[in-house]
């Protein structure tokens, strides 16, 4: 019931099971010591209902709600309200018997019995509607997807067609700087359709699941290190400094090309807003049972409007580099992907002006 009405319901499930333990100690400890079967009944009816208000109560504070959704609850509800009755009414009068043969119950047999089989339709008619929700937001990424590869491939594209087509027709006419010129230009759209291109791959395998999986013990501190040797020469052309500060060595069970795709993005984006001379620092740290990273820089910042659509696939993100580099938003969308695999968060703090903190966690195991 939990998985079905609240999608980050592990805690609560633990409580539940945890409850569920509880009162399988008690009910057996009452056997061991001989308790009557009518306090047994009571002990399961207390123990029942506890188990299912849990759930209950987690659907109310809930803010999707639906009409499966609610009509699954109240079946609940009206269970939970029968194990009430019955349990008081076998505290009134107490009986030595699971199930008497008096009228009271026999009617919360029926009441029992029809309850169960409206929850069973209402249970299967929640799990349609969760599977068409599910359908329905995969044709919509899938359609957010064809759109994106429409829309930002076709720009670098067409400005890497329009500059060999430059070159190619009047190279005779151009001084040899010239020709570095448009020959570095080229250059540059051909690394930002391999970079979209190379994100688009990655996504695309990520929803399909053909990426595997593969955490492996490794040392953070030398992994960023790593990618910040890749970035430098990106950076050194904007004569930006990258500062990488921990003051532990800290090792975790991570996959290498995932946590090595999201530094890449980040540091990328890093330092494609932030002005020449600017500066961005990484910082590695141990907080409580998990490691944090955050990538911090003090370029243009991202506006409010735009925050909250940086890491959803339905969310266009218009936002041009300090130099006027674009971008289609998917580095964002493969990091949340990939944090995700990882069972990870990753957050972004930001003022305009001021610059911006993106910042991801891993859990930190035992290695």
């Amino acid at each position: 019931m939990l998985s079905l009405i609240k999608t980050h319901a592990k805690k609560h499930y633990q409580l539940q099971i945890a409850i569920t333990a509880v009162f399988i100690l008690i009910f057996n400890i009452g056997t061991l010591f001989e308790a009557t079967m009518n306090t047994r009944v009571i002990i399961g009816g207390i123990g029942i209902f506890a188990i299912y208000l849990l759930p209950t109560i987690t659907y109310f504070t809930e803010k999707e709600k639906s009409f499966f959704k609610t009509f699954y609850v109240l079946c609940y509800i009206g269970f939970e309200i029968l194990i009430v009755i019955r349990t008081i009414y076998r505290y009134l009068y107490p009986q030595n018997l699971i199930i008497s043969n008096d009228l009271f119950d026999s009617l919360y047999s029926i009441c029992l019995f029809l309850l169960t089989l409206i929850g069973i339709v209402g249970f299967l008619l929640l799990v349609k509607e969760n599977q068409d929700h599910k359908i329905k937001k995969l044709l919509n990424d899938k359609n957010q997807f064809f759109s994106i590869i429409s829309h930002d491939l076709r720009g670098p594209l067409g400005s890497s067609v329009s500059l060999s087509e430059i070159l190619l027709e009047n190279i005779e006419q151009y001084s040899r700087e010239e020709i570095k010129e448009i020959s570095e230009m080229l250059h540059d759209s051909n690394k930002n359709i391999y970079k979209l291109l190379e994100n688009l791959l990655d996504w695309s395998r990520v929803q399909t699941g053909m990426i595997a999986f593969n955490p492996k013990k490794l040392l953070l501190n030398a992994l960023i290190q790593e990618n910040i040797e890749l970035g430098k020469n990106v950076a050194l052309h904007k004569n930006i400094r990258i500062l990488f500060e921990s003051a532990d060595l800290i090792e975790a069970e991570v996959d290498q090309n995932m946590i090595s795709t999201i530094l890449r993005n980040l540091l990328s984006n890093a330092i494609k807003f932030t002005d020449k001379n600017g500066e961005i620092k990484i910082k590695l740290q141990k907080i409580n049972h998990q490691v944090e990273i955050s990538i911090t820089d003090n370029g243009i910042g991202v506006p409010e409007n735009i925050k909250e659509k940086l890491f959803k696939i339905n969310g266009k993100v218009l936002q041009k580099g300090t130099e006027n580099e674009l971008g289609s938003g998917l580095g964002l969308l493969l990091c949340k992907e990939f944090v995700n695999i990882h069972e990870g968060e990753i957050w972004v703090e930001s003022e305009i002006g001021k610059g911006s903190v993106f910042k991801f966690t891993l859990p930190l195991k035992a290695v």
